[in-house]
């Protein structure tokens, strides 16, 4: 549904006639350009040929390759999370995990959560007929498979969980204001070379440049003996294997802008935190793009148990503690309605103003669409229920960046390496509570802890892969019939 105070302009349908693939006679082709909320700028295209009745719709993106790729987990719990919106570039590579089916890149779709499981169980029955005479076995396992799908769309095998994986960064779900811990979550990645190539971001190694002769390869060149290189003091690290970091110290070493693959780089400092720890803070920086970028890490050993710390905030001075959120820090603040998941921002060394600051930019971009000027262009389809909705949380947010709320922060980091700063310290500060609890299994597993072995691994007799009850299945096969009915 087209929002009423969208430009009419921006809606125009662009009519084109086109060739039908199927009857090989003239059919039309119709263009829209629209913007899909918690999303960007899209290209909807629909095409039908009046001949032979044969009809195709698909999306693409009209904004440009993001920074970096982006990876979606989205848990379904209920049946009204089948009607999720979703946004399926081209690019993205999706898997049901109940199924451990994975779903290749094909064409880009701007659907719901049923949509998207009900076109794969579509796609699968396409040919059954053929392969239960020439593989049997492949007929009946992807039989099953179809089977677990069509319980999915329907609602009847719940809950079940969706990723989706797209190195471009143009692929989304649609969040809710009323989604709790462990519903969704949100990462981003640096894109491989190769995945770089793939999206025409960098050359192969057989590309030309524009003189006809062989393009030369931009990526550097690594050399371990080159990995520090010499800054304007002389070698400022050409003795790190043999020492200590230096505290405070800026460390430069070249890497490979995720943004243009051009050489850029990456500066590395350790900071020591005031009854808390080490920590280093990384930030890249590409002069050929502007590529900006920066993480924080944490050292030491992996305690045996969790901490959780809960702050109250209470006036405006109190948004101008540090505070540290590691990547695998879960965030929420109760009444605001906020829950941000593990790896969601990945590690930052701010202030709790800044940090809420950072959530509500991000998230009102993503819903709300902000423009450079600071003009809001609501979705086109946004349904005017969930817009003010929306509005609502933003207020609130709001208000708690400008100190006018009290609130509260909590962090859970099942590695204890997250920190918020006391006024009172080294005594106990009345505003912030810290309690020690046990990580959860799958914490463990998430964590890759279940995996460790620290004494008697190289006697370690390798154990037999367990089953787990599910039938093997052909991937590749299924990889195979997958491509050819969705690329079909």
């Amino acid at each position: 549904m087209a929002s009423a105070e969208a430009d009419p302009a921006e809606r125009q349908v662009e009519q084109i006639e086109s060739l039908c693939m199927n009857c090989h006679k003239n059919g039309t082709t119709r263009l829209l350009l629209t913007r899909i909320p918690f999303f960007r700028d899209v290209v909807l295209m629909s095409f039908s040929c009046p001949e032979c009745g044969f009809k195709n719709s698909e999306i693409q993106s009209a904004g440009e390759i993001q920074q970096r790729g982006v990876k979606y987990t989205f848990r379904a719990d209920e049946a009204a999370d089948l009607e999720r919106q979703v946004v399926k570039g081209d690019s993205c590579i999706v898997r049901i995990e109940d199924v451990d089916l994975e779903i290749p890149p094909g064409r880009g779709q701007l659907t719901n959560v049923e949509g998207l499981v009900s076109m794969v169980r579509d796609d699968l029955e396409v040919g059954q007929d053929v392969r239960r005479e020439a593989a049997p076995e492949v007929a009946t396992k992807i039989g099953e498979i179809i089977e677990d799908l069509g319980k999915i769309a329907t609602g009847a095998k719940l809950p079940f969980t969706i990723t989706l994986d797209d190195p471009t960064g143009n692929s989304s779900f649609e969040p809710s204001t009323k989604d709790g811990r462990g519903k969704w979550s949100r990462s981003t990645y640096a894109r491989t070379p190769e995945q770089n190539e793939a999206l025409g971001l960098a050359p192969g190694q057989e590309s030309e440049d524009v003189n006809g002769a062989p393009a030369t390869d931009i990526r550097p060149e690594y050399h371990p003996q080159g990995l520090f290189p010499a800054g304007q003091e002389g070698n400022m690290a050409a003795n790190v294997d043999d020492e200590d970091i230096a505290e405070n110290q800026v460390y430069e070493f070249p890497t490979q802008c995720p943004g243009c693959t051009r050489p850029a780089t990456v500066n590395m400092k350790m900071v020591r935190i005031p009854h808390f720890d080490e920590v280093v803070i990384m930030a890249v920086s590409c002069d050929a793009c502007g590529y900006r970028s920066s993480d924080v890490k944490t050292g030491g050993a992996i305690p045996a148990k969790g901490k959780k710390i809960v702050l109250q905030v209470r006036n405006r001075e109190d948004l101008s503690r540090d505070i540290l959120k590691a990547e695998h820090c879960a965030l929420s603040c109760p009444e605001l309605s906020l829950n941000v998941e593990p790896g969601t921002l990945g590690g930052r060394f701010t202030t709790i103003e800044g940090l809420l600051t950072q959530v509500r930019d991000d998230l009102k971009t993503n819903v709300f669409d902000t423009s450079d000027q600071g003009a809001v262009a609501e979705g086109d389809s946004m349904i005017v229920t969930e817009r003010q909705k929306w509005k609502s949380f933003f207020d609130k947010l709001d208000e708690a960046i400008n100190g006018d709320i009290p609130f509260t922060v909590v962090l859970e980091d099942p590695l204890a390496k997250s920190y918020v700063q006391s006024f009172t310290a080294p005594d106990p500060d009345p505003q912030i509570t810290t309690e020690e609890y046990d990580r959860t299994a799958q914490e463990e597993e998430d964590l890759g802890l279940n995996d460790i072995q620290t004494e008697g691994y190289e006697q370690a007799e390798q154990k037999p892969a367990e089953s787990n009850g599910k039938p093997e299945i052909d991937v590749e096969e299924v990889r195979r019939e997958l491509h050819k009915s969705l690329l079909g």
